[in-house]
């Protein structure tokens, strides 16, 4: 370093005035804050600079270029600057460790090899790289430190005004994602703290008995075989979408009426039993798909059916039904289970819930079991208003008759085949 040619008290005509050396660089010191000075190239450029002692040897830090810092702004960083090495902290450690911030983009990277594909399930990484993809790899340049709560909040409020549920999943990723940068060195807040999360209201949808005619006479009148078939799985089987949408014939067994999902929410294989008309569809399947490997192949080669979602809205129309969901299916098999008598257990063993508590949605989907235990009640408090017996008279659920193809089902059992 160069000793300096002189000190004054820096003004802005002194420093356009500083004489411009015809090689190498000059420094002019400020009289007013100790450690400021002007260093002047010789290509004419005038930097402040800031040269202080910091852990026992002399630090340089750059402040700025003049005129972009005025000589005030140079003074007042200079004085900021030199307060953080009173308190023992140095100023370049913070330069390099922002130097060394990652963008969120490296950081979703670290986070994918690091955390989600060594310990999550393949499906619950499969969704974080949905939503990553669709809501946030728009900020992956920027450094982590720069997303604020105020843009986590906006995107959360334009996310819930349709899709609670998956705002609510995206901040619980990006709330993942920020304690996991602190493994590399972030040390400031995480935005997603205090972001209050939507209310979350058990969905208790179905295909009611009025409903089911005009669903199955929409789906006959569907165009698309390929998804007519598929709807029609999704509700026989009661599995989810992902997997009837993934669903391989190497995991099919026509001959037994049975298939073996690989990969389930719960992250075990299940076991789901085929139906007489579900054969009959897959077994139709089998000459359409041709040599693919999926049961329901894509558009693509090597790919299997996509988002299901347009043509899902047009049947809907068709059959006059509102808010109704592709899941809803799958709750339609379970609700109409229990309608009919059968236990949670074997409800839970269908669907392949792990949880009874899972499974007891069902058993208040439908108002017969309740309208039956009610009315025997009732029947046994007037009966002992009378002096009769108060022993309650006990009353099986009415059987549904679906042979002569009430409920919109054909005598056959098979709705469209």
């Amino acid at each position: 370093m160069q000793k300096p040619i002189e000190k004054v008290p820096l003004t802005k005509t002194r420093v356009d005035a500083l004489p411009v050396p015809a090689e190498g660089r000059t420094y002019t010191y400020d009289t007013k804050t100790p450690g400021l000075c002007v260093c002047v190239t010789a290509k004419g450029t005038r930097t402040f600079y800031l040269y202080r002692w910091a852990n026992g040897s002399p630090q340089r830090f750059r402040i700025g270029r003049y005129p972009d810092v005025s000589v005030e702004q140079g003074r007042a960083e200079a004085r900021k600057l030199t307060g953080l090495m009173a308190q023992g902290i140095n100023p370049q450690d913070r330069k390099r460790a922002a130097r060394a911030e990652p963008t969120l983009g490296e950081l979703w990277e670290r986070y994918l090899a690091m955390h989600a594909r060594p310990h999550k399930k393949p499906r619950s990484v499969r969704e974080d790289e949905r939503l990553y993809g669709r809501f946030l790899s728009k900020w992956a340049k920027r450094k982590v430190s720069s997303i604020r709560k105020t843009d986590l909040q906006v995107l959360h409020t334009h996310i819930g005004k349709d899709t609670p549920y998956q705002a609510n999943h995206l901040l619980a990723l990006a709330h993942t994602l920020f304690e996991h940068a602190r493994d590399i060195g972030f040390e400031g807040a995480n935005p997603v703290g205090g972001i209050q999360r939507f209310n979350e209201v058990s969905r208790e949808r179905f295909l009611q008995a009025d409903e089911l005619q005009a669903f199955f006479k929409a789906l006959r009148d569907e165009p698309s075989a390929k998804h007519r078939d598929f709807f029609l799985i999704c509700l026989f089987t009661g599995a989810r979408r992902g997997n009837v949408q993934a669903m391989r014939w190497a995991d099919v067994n026509l001959d037994r009426g049975t298939w073996t999902i690989p990969d389930t929410k719960a992250g075990r294989p299940q076991d789901v039993v085929l139906t007489a008309p579900a054969v009959a569809i897959l077994r139709g399947r089998q000459a359409e798909s041709g040599e693919s490997q999926w049961v329901f192949p894509g558009r693509h080669e090597g790919h299997y059916l996509g988002e299901p979602g347009k043509v899902w809205k047009a049947l809907l129309v068709r059959a006059g039904i509102k808010n109704l969901r592709i899941h809803d299916l799958r709750r339609t098999l379970g609700s109409w289970a229990a309608a009919g008598g059968a236990s949670l257990q074997i409800i839970g063993k269908a669907l392949g819930h792990h949880d009874v508590r899972t499974t007891e949605i069902y058993s208040r989907l439908n108002l017969d079991p309740v309208r039956v235990v009610i009315e025997a009640t009732v029947q046994a408090m007037l009966a002992a208003g009378n002096g009769e017996s108060t022993k309650p008279e006990r009353k099986e659920l009415p059987a549904r008759d679906v042979s002569n193809g009430q409920d919109g089902t054909p005598a056959n059992g098979s709705p469209v085949v």
